[in-house]
Parts: structure tokens; C-alpha cells; sequence
């Protein structure tokens, strides 16, 4: 028998030892009315758009500092309400100021929205608050006023059993990008190197293609750092290699792919790797990763990595790069850095091998399964999900992931166009000098949506910087992908996700921590079997079962 949501709500805040004042247990105010998560069917008529009154909803959303912070403001939900009469009551909150905010309304039913547009949430957040009762479970919606994402569902059956959890619930409506697929998916590197060949052709160097020669190129740069600042008009001092170290795709560990076995560190926030004999291992506790760190504190002992890449927020690094002091740098795409006319991807190194451990989930492309929930506040949820369904339209999700058209600004990512059959196709305005990232976060709105890889040429043009990374990916990287499995994209239950949670937070804090310092200040065997030994006190062992249950599971079923 489902228990009471108020009576399960509030004793979940008050052991988190928060005080919710609800109506319901008698306190003062309006009442506050959760659903119970039952399927509440309404007439599908009803739900066509546009519908016939107005209607009106309300939703939680983020967005970058610096741009817009009214979304109906934004000419994606200008033109959404247009087209569905439903108008949404926003609560707009700004991008880094998220994590916090979120949580507290996530407690708080009588300042909850009938949905959270850009949750976010990990697999952990998704099973606690159904646990709570505080979101709804949706596959039932889907499949009966959702067609645009049922139509996903069906052709890419994995999505759907990627959002289902071990009961059959889906908690929450995913983000899919596809942009190539298995070992030339767009996802399978993130930390690029990009290394500055206008610099290469002036002191007339190769391509480095071992760890030895990137070293002497490196040297070379500090070496004859005033030739670069007076040929090219450099202000400030040259800068051989920049990084930002354990920040995502600014993190410098793909040059340590090719030491000991060849597996590197790929997955930088949990630091596993799968084996070609289906091992879940710890990256942090190879040879290679211990003979790549090393190397790293040569270079940095030398005086050929940037002192800032300990500490030097995203600000910083671009700054730094956009006056073109650096040799060689890391990120998604060095255009947000620098540019993509001096700066070219460098190829993979070889030490002890060569080898490019492709990022784990990357061969079932890009997916966020917490994208979106809907809450039990919400009193029409099949409204709800109906109008949440458009985000699915294949026209229309491009547009929320990037941007959109005729837009009385300097700027639009998109202008309308025609396909080959003469329908209506968004085609990419050349990006010219204009950051992507900035341009897209002033005109996307982000949110639950998913581009097929069928929908390019139809729908929608490729972009010109997803074109040229896919290009790159597909001609420098995948012949050095010998990587045979990756950790897949898998729902795990709330038990193993808090275990596993509980695991991480000292494991990958101790892992970070001797990076950085080992980078910086080198160490010795005797460090390195007292950090293995670390490692273990915090229980590795038990974090590597669960994920090899769950993917000893994952290739049973295949």
C-alpha cells in the first residue's frame, strides 16, 4: 500500500534535520497537494496543440550567468507558447548558483514547479526522491502522450532500458545527442590536445608522435620564447603547456595513454577502465598511470607546464589562451580557447605503446539520463509530459541544444533553410571568430531533447565545429582506439548508487590529490605503495565489485 507523501516527505526532511512547513501536518498556509505517482489518463484530445485555452504550468530552470535570465525572454519559449498556448511560470535560476538552489526546492513541495526542465540529477538524486515520493514516475506518459520520444524509444531500444531502472520506472526524461557512433561518437575524447603549429612551422619542428619528442618540442617553445613574442606580438610570457588539472576535458592525462598498459585515465571523475577481458580497474593503480605521472612532473620540474594549472579557474585559462601564449593546450574544442587556424589536435604519443582509451558510456553517444523530472505537484502531468514532449520534436531539439533562427541580435547559430525534399531544415550560420559556447548559451535553452544522427541533412545541418571534431576523431584518434570495451551508461540501484557515491567521495579525493601533488612535486616508490595502500583503506576493492556486477550484468543481456 503506497504510504502518505506528506508523511514520507516529512520524514525525510526532518532526518536531514530541515524544517518544511506543509499545511497538511499543520502548519500555516495554503495547502500543498503531491499526486500519488498513479497514471492519471486524460483525454488525448484535449492535449492537442495548440490548445484551445490557455493553459499554464511552471518550471525550474538554469541558465549560464552573463546571458538572458527570463526564459520566456528566449526565442525558443517565445515561439513554444505560440505554438502550444501553454504558458510556463519559470523559476530561473542562475547556472552556478544551481547545485545549491536545486536541492533546497527539491525539498520544499510548496515552492516546487510541476517540473525541473534542467535537473540534472544523478542516479542517486532520481531514486531518492522517488523514494520521497517528490517525482513521478513517467513511463506510462510515454508511451500514451509522449510519440515524439516513444519514436526514439522504439528505434534506440538501449535509450529506453538506459532510463528505466531495475523496477521498470523511469524517473526521468534523458538528453540524447548522437554524433557518430562507437569509436567515432564525438563523445569518445573529451580532453583533446590541441598543440600550436603556427609555432611548430616558425621554429621548424615536427609533429611529435612519442611522449620524448612532444618533450623536446615543449622545450623548444620555452627555449625561444622571445622569437615567438616578437615574430607573433605576444604579450605576456609564452606558456609551452596549459591545462587545468583534474577539471574535466582541460585535464592534461591523455598524453599518458601510451605509458605501461596503455589504459591512461580517461574517466576522470571515477578513474576506471574496463580491460579487453571485461576487468573493471582502477586507472590510479597501473604502471601506466604511475609511469605518466611521473613524466608529467619531468615536464613540470622543467618548467614546460603552466604553475596555474593546479588552481586556474576556466576564466583564467581562456584569458590566458585568447593571447595566444599557449603551445599546446586541452579542451572540447580549442576554438573556445584559442583558434582552430594555429592550433591543430595532436595525436596520440607513443611511450610503451600507443593507445587512446576511448571515454567510458562514449558508444552509445551522449546521454544525461536525469535531464528533466516531473514533480508530484504537478496537477496535470499528462499536460505536462505532452508539452515536455515537444522538446522531442526533430526540429525542434537542435534548436534547444544550440541555438535557434531570426533572432534580432548579432548573432544566430541557425538560419532556415530547405532540405533536398524542399522542407524546412536549420542550417548553421558559419561561426566565424564568435566563441560556440558563447553564442549557444545565449540563444539554447537546453532541457530534455534528442538529435538522431539520422536527423542531419534532414532537420538539421551538422555543426561546423561538431563536423571538424568528428573529422579529427574519425582521421587522428580511432586508429589508436585498440580499446576494445568501455563502462557502459548503466542504471544502478539506490543502495549501490549510495554505496558507491559513499565509495567515490574519498577515492577520487585521494586520487586528485596525489595527482597534483605528484605532478608538482614528483614522489617515489615508497609514495606510491603507501597511496596504493591508501586506496585500499578506503575500500577500492568493494567500489570495483559493484561496477563489475553491473557490467558482468550489462553483457549478460547483450
Amino acid at each position: 500500500m503506497k504510504k502518505n507523501m506528506f508523511k514520507r516527505l516529512l520524514a525525510c526532511v526532518l532526518a536531514a534535520g530541515m524544517v518544511v512547513a506543509l499545511a497538511a501536518c499543520g502548519g500555516s498556509g495554503s495547502n500543498v497537494s503531491l499526486n500519488s505517482g498513479e497514471m492519471q489518463e486524460v483525454d488525448p484530445e484535449s492535449l492537442q496543440f495548440p490548445l484551445a485555452e490557455t493553459a499554464t504550468l511552471t518550471g525550474m530552470i538554469s541558465y549560464p550567468p552573463s546571458t538572458e535570465s527570463n526564459p520566456n525572454n528566449r526565442t525558443i519559449f517565445k515561439r513554444l507558447e505560440e505554438k502550444t498556448n501553454v504558458h510556463i511560470e519559470w523559476t530561473a535560476i542562475q547556472g552556478d548558483q544551481w547545485g545549491d538552489k536545486i536541492t533546497l526546492a527539491m525539498a520544499n513541495p510548496k515552492t516546487l514547479t510541476d517540473f525541473v526542465f534542467t535537473a540534472g540529477f544523478n542516479d542517486s538524486d532520481l531514486l531518492k526522491y522517488a523514494d520521497q515520493g517528490i517525482i513521478i514516475p513517467l513511463e506510462d506518459y510515454i508511451d500514451t502522450y509522449m510519440p515524439n520520444l516513444k519514436a526514439v524509444f522504439d528505434k534506440y531500444p538501449e535509450y529506453r532500458t538506459m532510463s528505466t531502472d531495475v523496477n521498470g520506472h523511469i524517473w526521468a526524461l534523458p538528453w540524447i545527442e548522437q554524433l557518430g557512433a562507437d569509436y567515432t561518437a564525438i563523445q569518445t575524447i573529451g580532453n583533446m590536445p590541441f598543440i600550436n603549429k603556427k609555432w611548430l612551422d616558425f621554429l621548424g619542428l615536427d609533429m611529435p608522435t612519442t611522449v620524448d619528442e612532444l618533450e623536446q618540442v615543449l622545450i623548444a617553445f620555452r627555449d625561444h620564447a622571445p622569437e615567438i613574442q616578437k615574430e607573433f606580438g605576444i604579450e605576456g610570457s609564452i606558456i609551452p603547456m596549459s591545462c587545468i588539472v583534474n577539471d574535466g576535458d582541460q585535464d592534461p592525462c591523455v598524453l599518458i595513454n601510451g605509458f605501461g598498459e596503455g589504459i591512461g585515465d580517461m574517466d576522470k571523475g571515477r578513474h576506471i577502465a574496463v580491460t579487453d577481458d571485461k576487468q573493471v580497474v582502477c586507472t590510479a593503480t597501473q604502471e601506466g598511470f604511475k609511469k605518466g605521472i611521473a613524466w608529467l612532473h619531468k615536464l613540470y620540474e622543467e618548467g614546460l607546464i603552466d604553475p596555474e594549472a593546479f588552481t586556474q579557474e576556466w576564466s583564467t585559462y581562456v584569458s590566458k589562451g585568447k593571447s595566444h601564449r599557449y603551445g599546446l593546450c586541452f579542451s572540447w574544442d580549442v576554438g573556445n580557447i584559442d583558434n582552430i587556424v594555429d592550433f591543430v589536435p595532436l595525436p596520440m604519443l607513443e611511450a610503451d605503446t600507443k593507445n587512446l582509451t576511448p571515454q567510458n558510456g562514449s558508444f552509445t553517444s551522449g546521454y544525461d539520463r536525469g535531464r528533466c523530472v516531473v514533480t508530484a505537484v504537478a496537477k496535470n502531468p499528462a499536460l505536462v509530459c505532452a508539452w515536455l514532449d515537444q522538446m522531442y520534436d526533430p526540429f525542434q531539439s537542435p534548436q534547444n541544444n544550440w541555438g535557434t533562427y531570426g533572432e534580432d541580435d548579432d548573432f544566430d547559430i541557425f538560419v532556415l533553410g530547405k532540405n533536398a525534399n524542399g522542407d524546412d531544415m536549420l542550417q548553421h550560420a558559419p561561426l566565424g571568430d564568435a566563441s560556440p559556447v558563447e553564442v549557444r548559451e545565449a540563444e539554447a535553452v537546453g532541457g530534455p531533447l534528442a538529435i538522431l544522427d539520422e536527423y542531419y541533412g534532414v532537420y538539421v545541418t551538422c555543426p561546423d565545429d561538431a563536423q571538424y571534431r568528428l573529422d579529427w576523431i574519425k582521421d587522428i584518434y580511432t586508429p589508436d582506439m585498440h580499446t576494445k570495451y568501455v563502462f557502459p551508461n548503466v542504471f544502478m540501484t539506490r543502495e549501490d548508487n549510495e554505496q558507491l557515491s559513499n565509495l567515490q567521495a574519498d577515492i577520487t579525493k585521494c586520487i586528485n590529490a596525489h595527482k597534483s601533488d605528484w605532478i608538482m612535486n614528483g614522489f617515489t616508490d615508497a609514495d606510491w605503495d603507501a597511496f596504493q595502500a591508501e586506496l585500499q583503506s578506503y575500500k577500492l576493492n568493494d567500489l570495483l565489485a559493484i561496477f563489475q556486477k553491473y557490467l558482468d550484468a550489462y553483457y549478460a543481456e547483450q
